[in-house]
């Protein structure tokens, strides 16, 4: 892969600002969430029909949309693809607010799909072009922040303005910034040009994307690192969707209430571990590459018992702060808010090591539609469905047996990683695997 030749202000004011980028781009995703309890007041919906809305419908169409705008910008470049993609969902966000009916939500919220669709893998592979391998996933765990911080202000912000002029005037006013910010991408950022494919430069016909995919799909590791993503990512999209609705319904919060703690403390607390494990994931990929892998694995492990604790914990007050009842629940969430975004970014730095310039916004894009399909199109709508199923059992309490059910999708990422993380190894090292090394070969002469 081509890395750059050296690390400039450029390229820290370009991590910046897709940094930003990614801020809004999870905002205008979760946003959803805390609106929820007054859009099902609204249109008179059901939990299962808001799990279409936010999750299978948005995910559909993000996957249809991913690869393609992730193979467009590996031939035209990272930047022009960003900065439109970044007005056209901003817009989209706006329109939610118009919504005159539950139809029109819908269209709109595809919409804010499709466009998000050319932010985020293009995105994480403008970091890659950006930053050396040694500081790729602190550069990466820089740009992750934007979930973190997309939960701060999606969900805080979001939540005190629905609470103050109503949901409609939440998707307008966090909508906005969107499209100033793609055009100061476009205006102000200066992005390394796209790399000609190999076989462009010698001089054959380009492979089709079937082929491309098939390549990728037969690199050792990448498919356990994507069903990785893809499980972990339904844990994630179901608790980030529901948490604030669970914290109403079980411990009696305010929608005001649950913003600030999800969003807020929350949020905070998740963009602390993405910054620290991908400071420690550089840090102890420099004594063994394996790390990329293993770090993931131990962050996953941890946050699980501390998310069950949190679902499943009764209700009880730990202490009040600024007029807010925290829940004793709520304090299993903030070190499972640390640990719980630990497999994402080692992850995509492990993608960034494997494939070349050419191919890596269209690896990237495979992870995510993965975690996008199946996290955003299922997490949210089997949590909705569940909870639909146990209400007639646990009342108001089904929501929380819905998303500790979907927890145990974790178990799945960790089972996952441990698989990966020996033909990551070895494909990195250029060591052999086991079944195709042929005997007397050595690990120096043999290919992954």
């Amino acid at each position: 892969m081509n890395s750059p030749a050296r690390v400039t202000w450029r390229t820290h004011y370009a991590l910046g600002v897709l940094t930003i980028i990614y801020v809004f781009n999870y905002i205008d995703r979760q946003l959803m969430a805390i609106l929820i309890e007054p859009v099902k007041a609204e249109f008179g919906i059901s939990d299962t029909q808001v799990g279409l809305l936010s999750g299978l419908t948005f995910a559909v169409f993000y996957t249809l949309f991913g690869f393609p705008l992730g193979r467009l910008s590996d031939r035209i470049g990272r930047k022009p693809v960003i900065a439109m993609a970044c007005i056209a969902w901003s817009a989209m966000t706006m329109l939610c607010g118009l919504a005159g009916s539950f139809l029109f939500l819908v269209l709109a919220r595809i919409g804010v799909a499709i466009g998000e669709a050319g932010g985020t893998a293009p995105s994480m592979a403008m970091v890659s072009d950006l930053y050396p391998p040694q500081r790729r996933s602190t550069a990466l765990s820089v740009l992750m922040l934007g979930s973190s911080l997309g939960a701060v202000f999606g969900l805080g912000l979001g939540g005190w303005i629905a609470q103050q002029y109503g949901w409609r005037t939440a998707f307008v006013v966090i909508g906005a910034p969107g499209i100033f910010l793609g055009l100061l991408l476009w205006a102000t950022v200066r992005a390394p040009k796209p790399a000609a494919p190999a076989t462009a430069q010698a001089g054959h016909a380009q492979e089709s994307w079937l082929q491309t995919l098939g390549l990728l799909l037969q690199t050792p590791g990448f498919l356990w690192i994507v069903l990785t993503g893809s499980a972990a990512a339904i844990a994630g999209y179901a608790i980030a969707t529901w948490t604030p609705s669970f914290l109403i319904r079980s411990h009696g919060l305010s929608l005001q209430e649950a913003g600030l703690l999800v969003g807020v403390v929350g949020g905070t607390c998740s963009a602390i571990g993405t910054l620290t494990c991908g400071w420690f994931t550089d840090r102890m990929v420099r004594r063994d590459c394996g790390w990329q892998i293993g770090v993931p694995l131990l962050g996953t492990l941890f946050s699980i018992p501390f998310g069950l604790a949190c679902f499943l914990w009764p209700q009880g007050v730990a202490f009040t702060a600024f007029g807010i009842n925290v829940p004793l629940a709520f304090l299993f969430y903030i070190p499972f808010g640390f640990f719980g975004t630990w497999w994402a970014t080692p992850c995509l730095g492990a993608i960034s090591h494997l494939f070349p310039a050419t191919r890596l916004a269209q690896a990237t894009a495979i992870f995510v539609m993965g975690m996008t399909l199946l996290g955003v199109g299922l997490g949210p709508l089997v949590t909705g469905m569940l909870s639909d199923y146990f209400t007639p059992i646990a009342g108001s309490e089904a929501l929380r047996y819905s998303i500790a059910a979907s927890m145990s999708l974790l178990v799945l990422a960790a089972l996952f990683l441990a698989l990966a993380l020996p033909r990551y190894r070895r494909q990195l090292l250029g060591q052999p695997s086991p079944s195709s090394a042929a005997p007397g070969a050595s690990p120096a002469t043999a290919t992954a």
